[in-house]
């Protein structure tokens, strides 16, 4: 007995207790964020086409009592949408896959919420000795944690001068970056198994798109990791960030593998315009047609939740993760307390401009058609990823990797390519591009001598100011 509470005595340490609190705070923040990412893309989208989006649900509940939480902007809204997906009929069709098209859902969202746990969100921190935890000096909080034990099992189980430096992370691992690649290919087992297990043509074919976008696009985003690692040398999360910050952010030595992994990122969390996988004009709704209730809001729990994993991994290659210049607090060599909640909202800061962005992209480019989603990645990303790994790899050899050798390499790789474009495009040929087909007796192929206008002919119709009319208004 002794010898099994000493085993336990030697694995509950310090790291683990900050580890269990980071994972337990960052799931049930993203699954918050979920919600209210949501209501941001409304209002983006709202904002993008002249629009208000949700601005009167509030949190009145229909209550003459709540009356003054009416309205607020709409904040309720996700809430609202919650309540619905859980209160609607959760109808699942005849002759359906049970078990795999209820697990679908689950293997969707579990790789999303789990992914982000080698994400060093605050760096190192000097964690303090029970005997020092300001908790147990709060009056009431105190008492009652007191009475629970809750101080005797701290220091039972992490000695009472326990402490030292940790990291703010769910997990630190020396594999961190390929545990996370390894976690993010498994997205896209949830979105074929619901295509499939759905007995649904529409489905099964965006089941299909989904898995042969995700196999295709994951090829450049792997290798334009690759090249961040070599670069950088490590596949530690930490070591990248102290990289960034002694040599500078790598979206500036790496604009093209920042491009490259930014697109496909879009394209492995099925965003526009790459999200030919539930075309709506082509499969009614794709995938998650036939699914209802909250099975159905998984899939977009799922893929806000990927949204969020892949810009914090984005903001740690390229953006400098937690660190700011100038700005001592973010320093990887600042611990303290304070520090680490400064660390964790910089990253929380930069993962939100970083999903904003991704909104604005969807609601201004259009959707690309399905072959030119695969031409574009097996034709142009794929052999541009390699040459920009075949060029760090040169320039890491020759020990050049500057900000300003590394910048000048990709401005001359920048240069090369659209050199070759054109001689590709002679030789290949471009059987991608949109073609406008002539339809006899359209506007843009009229029948032979008739005069085709589009231009409104009603006098109100022309008018700028319709709703005072089109006399003119004195003064």
């Amino acid at each position: 007995m002794d010898s099994i509470l000493d085993a336990l005595q030697s694995i509950v340490t310090s790291q683990l207790f900050v580890s269990i609190l980071v994972m337990l705070i960052v799931a049930n923040a993203m699954l918050l964020a979920t919600a209210y990412l949501i209501y941001l893309e409304r209002k983006i989208s709202a904002y993008i086409q002249d629009r208000l989006g949700p601005n009167r649900t509030g949190f009145d509940f229909g209550q003459p009592a709540l009356a003054f939480l009416k309205g607020k902007l709409g904040l309720g809204q996700p809430l609202a949408d919650g309540l619905k997906f859980l209160l609607k009929e959760d109808y699942t069709p005849g002759k359906v896959d049970k078990v795999l098209f209820t697990l679908a859902p689950m293997l969707s969202i579990a790789p999303a919420l789990i992914g982000f746990v080698i994400i060093p969100w605050g760096g190192m921190w000097e964690f303090p000795p029970v005997s020092e935890w300001a908790l147990f000096d709060i009056p009431v909080i105190g008492w009652v944690l007191r009475s629970l034990w809750l101080e005797d099992l701290a220091i039972w189980a992490m000695g009472s001068e326990s402490g030292g430096i940790v990291h703010v992370t769910g997990a630190y691992v020396h594999v961190g970056i390929i545990y996370l690649l390894a976690v993010a290919s498994v997205g896209v087992y949830g979105i074929t198994l619901g295509g499939w297990a759905s007995n649904n043509k529409y489905s099964f074919l965006g089941g299909l798109r989904c898995t042969a976008q995700m196999i295709s696009y994951e090829i450049p985003l792997g290798l334009s990791l690759l090249s961040v690692l070599l670069l950088t040398g490590s596949v530690m999360p930490q070591s990248i960030i102290d990289y960034q910050m002694e040599h500078g952010w790598l979206f500036m030595s790496q604009p093209i593998a920042c491009i490259l992994f930014f697109t496909c990122a879009l394209a492995e969390a099925n965003r526009a315009p790459f999200d030919n996988a539930e075309a709506e004009q082509e499969l009614v709704g794709g995938y998650h047609t036939e699914y209802s209730s909250m099975r159905f809001a998984m899939f977009f729990l799922a893929e806000y939740s990927h949204m969020i994993t892949a810009s914090a991994f984005f903001a740690l290659l390229f953006l400098g993760g937690y660190h700011l210049p100038f700005i001592g607090l973010t320093d990887p060599a600042s611990t303290t307390f304070l520090a680490a909640v400064v660390k964790c909202l910089v990253f929380g800061l930069k993962i939100f401009l970083l999903i904003s962005f991704m909104m604005v992209v969807r609601w201004t480019l259009p959707r690309l058609r399905y072959d030119q989603v695969m031409m574009l990645g097996w034709q142009s990303l794929i052999p541009i990823a390699l040459a920009v790994v075949v060029l760090t790899s040169v320039m890491v050899y020759l020990g050049q990797t500057g900000l300003v050798p590394m910048l000048i390499a990709n401005g001359a790789l920048v240069v090369v390519i659209l050199a070759i474009e054109p001689m590709l495009r002679a030789w290949l040929g471009s059987p991608t591009r949109n073609r406008r087909i002539a339809l006899y007796g359209s506007r843009f192929n009229p029948v032979p001598g008739e005069v085709v206008s589009t231009r409104p002919t009603d006098p109100m119709a022309l008018e700028d100011r319709p709703v005072q009319g089109t006399r003119p208004v004195a003064g």
